[in-house]
């Protein structure tokens, strides 16, 4: 084969072949992967760096760069201490970043108001009679339904603060909103638990109203840019120097956002405190990954996701607590502090400095770790400080996220997941505003604090069904099943709904619109809990499929695509719900493509993670269901020259490694 027949050259020739283009990122051509039969039987394709001139051979980079395989194991995996206290201090700050993602739902809540001197009885009775809901058009007096965040922010666990806001009824003539709100004071109902909050410092009502939306808008567009640039950069300088810089300009922007003077100089700051806030939700991420064994990382991430929504869960209470808005956000930022001894506790990424060829730093690290965690050098018995040793003169090699652009599977690996994020975060908001659209005939939903704790508990039991779910049916089958139940709540709530509303308009049918409405609400429970899951899930298959020298990179891009999901809502409310049904007929549509691309995905449970981009590439999908006992395997690339008539074949076709079938997937 072509293989044997470059070996014997290199050793007759006693000069060393010029690198090839496939070799970028310290790797081998897909041909050179055969090699990596060194480590025994994988179930992934892992082609590793080749030799330098001066270094160890073949084994040497095999060995480095397996970094599940060698390098974790030498340090102890997740059983060495110090191990086990970096995983924790990825954890805590979840509970903060809890906080300022549902603060929205108490800073920019709509309150009910009324004119001063009007008596507040008389102000609602009148806004009750005369708008109904129209609270959103921001002349009449509100009582906003959903004032809370309803879907994830890219992480487990990490939600969006946009309000999500019931269907709304035609709005009342002209003359009759100059009317009602031709008041110079006004006096407010807010329901959060506190005194004072944004819309009321400024009166943000009836011509103001635009405003809060714009509020909202502008954090998530700060997160969208925040996403996309600090994970180019985490890729580039590594993870530590962008959180610890997050968390300083955090703390600069998120106490000032509490200094406001006015609405334009809130809006502004919480873009910037949104930018801020991606970087630490990105990069702790990240390091959460790469800090695992394959079989812990899903776990490890789902205890991340239930600690922020401990901070969920307890934000109604920190309101309660601090009565003023300003207290509020500053109590919301000032826990970052603690995050600033980081700087002489949290390392950086041992697997991206192994990753992207940086082994002086590496052996620092890996002897600072092997100190922390009292490992003795007996417990190296694969050899890997000395073969770290023999490649300590290799330059650095790092990546940017645009080199996808040059590969064949792993850019729509990554597409994939980003039209997933879109479609799971953007139609959670159809599910919400649908579901809490029938709040006045359902006493349960009539109160703020049980809206809610209402959501909060379909997101949680949504987080538990993923571990049963990913557990047994893996990462691609539990995408593939929440995915399935996305599209079958969206397109009976679209057609079954309007085929019931007819009926129950015929006396003899027997429906009612309270059938409707239980229907609607139980598809949109369903639909919420299914896309939530879907969203978290895409998240870290991108986090596991994406190599490590452009991980942070392809988060940022799925998160970023989360984040332009989760932007129809707020621009949807700013129109005054105008197109809501076609934005829910779209999404509907995108989760019927998303379930055939599902398929395209590779399986990424109990495998190690990619490295390198040629790494990545190789990550090639599997049959969704495994082979049938006693059924015959496909052939791989070694035992196709026993066939004659395809030995010419399998000699022209260098891109095939041992591991690999004839079709381009990897071996059972």
């Amino acid at each position: 084969m072509a293989i044997d027949r470059r070996r014997e050259a290199a050793g007759g020739g006693g000069g060393g072949r010029q690198p090839g283009p496939a070799e970028e990122n310290g790797s081998l051509p897909p041909g050179d992967a055969a090699a990596s039969a060194a480590l025994g039987a994988r179930a992934e394709i892992q082609p590793l760096p080749a030799p330098h001139p001066g270094a160890g051979g073949p084994h040497s980079s095999l060995l480095l760069l397996d970094y599940d395989g060698s390098v974790l194991p030498f340090l102890g995996g997740l059983s060495g201490g110090f191990q086990r206290t970096l995983v924790a201090l990825t954890w805590i700050p979840a509970l903060f970043i809890g906080f300022s993602q549902f603060s929205d739902s108490f800073l920019l809540d709509q309150p009910n108001f009324w004119c001063r001197g009007a008596g507040k009885g008389a102000g609602e009775l009148a806004g009750a009679t005369v708008t109904g809901r129209w609270g959103d058009a921001g002349n009449w007096t509100s009582t906003p339904t959903v004032p809370f965040s309803t879907a994830a922010w890219g992480v487990a666990g990490h939600r969006s603060n946009t309000s999500d806001t019931p269907p709304l009824p035609s709005p009342p003539g002209k003359g009759d909103n100059d009317s009602n709100c031709d008041c110079h004071a006004w006096e407010y109902g807010i329901r959060t638990g506190l005194v004072q909050n944004v819309v009321s410092k400024w009166d943000l009502v009836c011509d103001n109203a635009w405003k809060v939306h714009i509020a909202k808008f502008s954090l998530l567009v700060g997160l969208i840019f925040g996403y996309l640039i600090t994970g180019c950069i985490a890729d580039w300088v590594g993870r530590r120097p962008v959180l610890l810089c997050s968390v300083v300009f955090i703390l600069v922007f998120g106490l000032t956002v509490a200094l406001s003077v006015n609405v334009t100089m809130l809006s502004t700051l919480r873009f910037f405190e949104g930018f801020c806030l991606a970087g630490i939700i990105l990069t702790l991420y990240a390091l959460r990954i790469e800090l695992c064994p394959p079989g812990k990382r899903f776990m490890i991430t789902m205890v991340a996701s239930f600690v922020a929504m401990a901070g969920q869960f307890l934000m109604p209470g920190l309101a309660a607590l601090c009565r003023d808005w300003q207290v509020l956000q500053a109590l919301i930022i000032c826990p970052f502090l603690l995050m600033l001894l980081y700087w002489s506790i949290f390392p950086e990424s041992l697997r991206w400095l192994m990753a992207t060829q940086q082994f002086e730093l590496a052996k620092k690290q890996i002897l600072y770790l092997t100190q922390k965690n009292c490992v003795s050098p007996e417990s190296d018995i694969k050899g890997v400080m000395p073969e770290l040793e023999k490649e300590l003169s290799r330059r650095p090699k790092k990546v940017c996220i645009v080199k996808v652009v040059g590969t064949r599977n792993l850019w729509k690996n990554i597409v994939v997941l980003c039209v997933n994020s879109l479609t799971g975060y953007g139609i959670h908001h159809c599910f919400a505003r649908s579901m809490m659209g029938h709040e006045v005939k359902v006493p349960l939903l009539e109160n703020f604090y049980a809206d809610y704790y209402t959501m909060a508990s379909i997101a949680l039991a949504s987080c538990l069904a993923m571990c049963v779910v990913v557990r047994f049916l893996g990462r691609r089958g539990g995408l593939l099943l929440f995915m399935i139940l996305t599209a079958l709540a969206s397109l009976l709530q679209l057609g079954l709904l309007n085929l019931i509303g007819k009926y129950s308009q015929h006396p003899d049918s027997g429906m009612s619109d309270s059938v409707k409405d239980k229907f609607s609400i139980a598809f949109s429970i369903v639909g919420m809990f299914a896309s939530h899951a879907v969203g978290s899930l895409s998240v870290f298959f991108c986090a596991e499929i994406t190599p490590t020298v452009i991980r942070c990179g392809g988060l940022g891009l799925v998160l970023a695509s989360a984040g332009f999901g989760m932007l129809t809502a707020p621009i949807i409310e700013l129109h005054n719900q105008k197109g809501y049904f076609l934005h829910h007929i779209i999404f509907a549509c995108c989760t019927l493509i998303c379930i055939i691309c599902i398929l395209l995905l590779p399986e990424s449970r109990n495998q190690s993670l990619p490295e390198n981009i040629a790494n990545g590439e190789h990550y090639t999908r599997q049959p969704l269901l495994p082979h049938r006992k006693g059924e015959q395997p496909l052939l791989t690339s070694a035992e196709l020259k026993d066939y004659s008539g395809l030995h010419g074949v399998a000699t022209g076709g260098d891109g095939l490694s041992e591991g690999a079938t004839a079709n381009g997937m990897k071996s059972m």
